[in-house]
């Protein structure tokens, strides 16, 4: 329980200030009170395997940069991502300033959500492209041993000798979701745009992180170098940025009210981050050896998802059963596993 002891005071700071809010909006207190429940449940849901992929970084993260993305990475995740950013992304669609924006969500949260939407394509195809080459550099890794669904996926790891396989698979799903739009729409270009930005940051956030560790130890330990200092901070947190719009565009179809949306999807991003500590402290991604396989294929389903999204309507409850059922899915197939592997040591005693 010490793991989410703050998560649980943060959700009762939260919970007073939604009733307080509804009181002094609505009316009704009580109403927004399970608004906020309700949406810290859905995010908690959408991103429990963003919990799981991140723990799986802060395993081999420096000790500083580990503590910097747990306290100053949840202000980023709680106000930066769930409040300020969507903000950010009307005013740069309308035109208008930050103030009158966030004036807009207040007064006008419908006019608001409708401009929000409507930078949906651009945000689906950046997000949803980056979290597909998350899922490939895992599906890819020709140095993996361990393979959740046998020799299907060792033969695809095989694939990442090549060196751009999930690159090159990103772009065909980019240029093949473009095609589907008329030539010169809006559309086809913010899908583009946003495509080729996640393509771009990934590399990027990927790339770099051997520039930060000495040239000695660069060939030798250059996967940790990219997870393990300044650069992991910033791909765990461009990862819960692409996570969480989606969960911000979603919350919409529950409620217009974009404080009680901040808070209810504020109180899901600390559990998700108390969830993540859990993980790595008690090695329970070493106990469930297949943990991590479900996370990522998650995170894939969910990447193909929003891309999908951009042409038609998926609900975030299938996007949150997709994501339980393969971490469900890999938490059995690792209690199986180790069942096995335990056999021949109990014979031998």
């Amino acid at each position: 329980m010490r793991y989410f002891r703050y998560s649980i005071l943060f959700t009762l700071v939260c919970v007073i200030s939604g009733f307080l809010w509804g009181e002094s909006s609505t009316g009704n207190g009580i109403a927004a009170v399970a608004l906020v429940l309700l949406l810290g449940v859905m995010e908690i849901s959408l991103s429990f395997d963003n919990a799981v992929v991140n723990a799986a970084i802060l395993k081999d993260m420096d000790p500083k940069w580990r503590q910097l993305f747990l306290t100053v990475g949840i202000l980023v995740a709680v106000f930066g991502m769930r409040l300020l950013f969507p903000i950010l992304v009307v005013a740069v669609a309308t035109g208008q300033g930050l103030l009158s924006v966030a004036q807009m969500a207040l007064e006008a949260p419908d006019q608001y959500s409708a401009y929000l939407a409507g930078a949906h394509t651009g945000i689906a195809a950046f997000g949803g492209i980056f979290l597909f080459l998350v899922f490939a550099s895992f599906l890819f890794d020709d140095e993996k041993e361990l393979h959740w669904l046998g020799a299907m996926e060792a033969k695809l790891a095989g694939l990442g000798k090549l060196g751009s396989t999930g690159t090159i698979c990103a772009l065909a799903i980019l240029l093949l979701i473009q095609a589907l739009f008329p030539l010169d729409t809006p559309s086809r270009i913010s899908v583009m745009v946003g495509g080729v930005g996640g393509i771009f940051l990934y590399a990027l956030v990927d790339s770099l992180g051997v520039f930060f560790e000495d040239d000695e130890q660069a060939d030798a330990a250059g996967r940790v170098a990219k997870r393990s200092g300044v650069m992991g901070f910033l791909y765990l947190e461009v990862l819960d940025a692409s996570f969480s719009f989606d969960g911000v565009i979603g919350a919409f179809a529950i409620t217009r009210d974009v404080v009680i949306i901040m808070l209810g999807l504020a109180v899901g991003a600390m559990f998700v981050r108390s969830l993540t500590v859990y993980l790595v402290e008690k090695g329970t991604l070493d106990e469930y050896v297949f943990l991590e396989h479900g996370a990522h294929y998650a995170i894939g389903a969910l990447a193909l998802i929003m891309l999908g999204s951009i042409v038609w309507h998926v609900s975030e409850v299938v996007t949150g059963f997709i994501g339980v059922a393969f971490i469900a899915a890999a938490m059995t197939s690792s209690l199986i596993h180790r069942k096995n592997n335990s056999r021949p040591n109990a014979e031998a005693n």
